[in-house]
């Protein structure tokens, strides 16, 4: 009876949302008047000290319309908090474009399909994780010169595949959305014929990523050096800290404070390594930013035990400018929280902590651990349709977990017209992204902008 009645009332507030936010209001976009520039916002981040760095990420955002989109999730948040929703909130991933989807291991050590980049997680109005998904949907097409009908269609299939899923989800125990998972034989099955033997052939995918793990980190970025493994020198992406130093003591402070947000099974796991080297490794996507990687050594070195921790800071994520400060306070919490509540299955030694003395928030994860990603623009049409539908579903699986399914697909419904509506909005979007593009491209041309 009570199943009955809240199903009664989850129908009766769809329809209210449906008729306050009707669906095809998704379609809308246009830009605000105080949007801000893109290249003023570039121009503004560039208060790193190393210039190369900055140079590399202006470069490569600038590659193409699909890198600047990449590079652009503060740009994108701003947009977002003007279109319309229904105040239905989600864990949401913050940054859920293509390139954020790939294959990684469960604790278990099973291989799976599901998010990743949890730096802007934060609770959010779903549709800004399905619309940034939608929109990088549709500039890979346009990167591939595909017809605009056939870009409506692809999109909007790939929204309805969420749409239906987050209705089927509705249906489901709590523990079994939990527990819901696309292994990469699942992957592989989904993917159209002609496609599937080069896949299970590609090393890019399973095999490479399982390659893609601690242990083999060891050739690519250290080499033996008195009989001592350390970190070689690949400036300014790669520069060990050795010696005495501010930066040093930072690192291993924040992995003394890391340590107590292990679980105790985890904790008594890690006291089994010590840290013998400490590199300062800079992505290129996070120019400004503190980021550390620790090499330790288990109780069976010599011949070689090695664990690599990538140690990151944490700031605010974009989407708080917009809907308020993180209720968790600590950003290295937050972001773990978030990858814990939206990933399937997350590393064991997934942690924060705070560096000593600057008090600066970090998440701490394994680098490599298991770890793969394919590149959609270098995919056939059949294939990347398939595997965006994959992405759209491991998005309304996330959404599931973390908030009210049955309300969200009681308002998406059963027919095409949310859809359509959000394939318009990928379009409209795709122009403005494009014309940003051009935008930071011109202002490099002009030297406004520096890159290499």
């Amino acid at each position: 009876m009570a199943s009955a009645t809240k199903r009664a009332n989850d129908a009766e507030a769809a329809r209210a949302l449906r008729h306050a936010v009707p669906r095809s209001s998704h379609a809308d976009w246009s830009p605000a008047p105080d949007r801000p520039d893109p290249v003023k916002l570039l121009v503004g981040a560039e208060d790193s000290p190393s210039v190369d760095l900055l140079r590399l990420r202006n470069a490569r955002i600038a590659a193409s319309p699909s890198a600047y989109l990449r590079g652009s999730a503060g740009m994108m948040a701003a947009d977002l908090a003007h279109t319309p929703n229904i105040g239905v909130r989600v864990q949401a991933c913050g940054d859920a474009h293509l390139g954020n989807f790939g294959i990684f291991a469960t604790p278990e050590r099973n291989v799976v399909f599901d998010l990743n980049d949890f730096d802007e997680t934060l609770p959010a109005p779903y549709e800004w994780d399905l619309k940034r998904l939608a929109a990088s949907v549709e500039v890979v097409l346009r990167g591939k010169n595909v017809t605009t009908r056939a870009r409506a269609e692809i999109v909007a299939g790939v929204v309805g595949v969420y749409r239906r899923k987050v209705g089927e989800f509705a249906g489901w125990r709590a523990l079994d959305i939990w527990h819901a998972r696309i292994s990469v034989a699942d992957l592989v099955g989904v993917m159209p014929k002609s496609a599937r033997a080069s896949m299970l052939r590609d090393p890019s995918y399973a095999d490479r990523a399982r390659r893609k793990n601690h242990l083999g980190a060891p050739n690519k970025l250290t080499a033996v050096v008195d009989g001592h493994r350390r970190f070689i020198e690949d400036p300014p992406i790669l520069v060990p800290l050795r010696g005495t130093g501010a930066d040093l003591d930072e690192v291993v402070g924040t992995i003394d404070s890391y340590r107590r947000s292990l679980s105790e099974e985890h904790r008594a796991l890690f006291a089994k390594f010590t840290l013998m080297d400490v590199a300062r490794k800079v992505g290129i996507s996070s120019v400004g930013t503190r980021c550390w990687i620790g090499l330790l050594e288990g109780p069976r070195h010599p011949p070689g035990d090695p664990l690599f921790l990538q140690i990151k800071q944490a700031g605010p994520s974009v989407l708080e400018s917009y809907l308020g400060r993180s209720a968790v306070g600590h950003h290295g919490k937050r972001v773990v929280a978030g990858q814990r509540m939206i990933q399937t299955g997350t590393d064991a030694f997934l942690g924060y902590g705070t560096a000593p003395g600057s008090g600066l928030a970090c998440y701490v994860r394994q680098l490599w651990d298991v770890k793969g990603s394919s590149d959609p623009s270098r995919m056939d049409l059949a294939t990347l349709t398939r595997y965006a539908g994959l992405c759209a579903w491991v998005l309304a699986r996330a959404h599931s977990r973390t908030g009210d399914a049955a309300l969200i697909g009681g308002y998406l419904g059963k027919g095409q017209g949310f859809d359509k509506a959000v394939a318009e909005f990928a379009r409209r979007y795709g122009d403005q992204n494009a014309a940003d593009h051009a935008a930071v491209v011109q202002a490099i041309a002009d030297g406004v902008l520096p890159a290499s």
